[in-house]
């Protein structure tokens, strides 16, 4: 049996990685945080986006708790929730987050870290609580972590935090790409 201190410190880290992916847009163009940035299109709102669709299925629908908002079957499923329409605004798209991770705050608040689910779409389909926010800690850690090196393509920014963000010294990040520059063009010719 799993008490509420592995739940609590989870869901802490959880609502540290949202406040990350958000900032992740602070000072960026309308364009910039569209912009396919991948030869997939990844881009840094349809992230916000796509982690706002899967906290709703996976905090709502597993538990029988459904988000209030339509999202589809899950069945369904196309990728638009991966990039974001012209019609939707920035402002949109982060509400949606935000109102889809209050839901799964209360579901995650409200039920026992053993708590049943059903997640149709596994092939191993009955859960916990507990395998759900390891589950969704592990995707939000995930994109945020292609959030921040989104984000670095486009400005140099980087970090999980405005408090912990060092001032970009371009001449220090010229000399240690090139330092790994020559160790990656050293180990090729060997």
């Amino acid at each position: 049996m799993i008490d509420d201190l592995p739940k609590d410190h989870l869901h802490d880290r959880l609502r540290s990685m949202r406040q990350t992916l958000v900032w992740k847009l602070d000072g960026l163009s309308e364009y910039d945080v569209r912009r396919p940035l991948t030869a997939t299109g990844t881009n840094l709102l349809g992230l916000v986006k796509h982690l706002a669709t899967l906290e709703a299925w996976y905090f709502g629908e597993v538990f029988g708790r459904p988000f209030p908002q339509s999202l589809g079957r899950w069945q369904d499923a196309d990728g638009s929730d991966l990039w974001v329409t012209p019609g939707e605004t920035r402002a949109q798209v982060v509400d949606f987050y935000q109102r889809a991770c209050a839901h799964a705050d209360a579901t995650i608040d409200e039920l026992p870290v053993d708590a049943p689910g059903h997640v149709p779409w596994w092939s191993r389909p009955d859960v916990t609580l507990f395998t759900i926010v390891v589950h969704v800690l592990q995707e939000t850690t995930r994109h945020a972590g292609h959030a921040d090196i989104l984000r670095e393509q486009l400005d140099g920014r980087t970090g999980v935090a405005p408090e912990y963000e060092e001032p970009i010294d371009p001449a220090a990040r010229e000399s240690y790409w090139a330092m790994v520059e020559r160790a990656a063009q050293e180990a090729a010719r060997s």
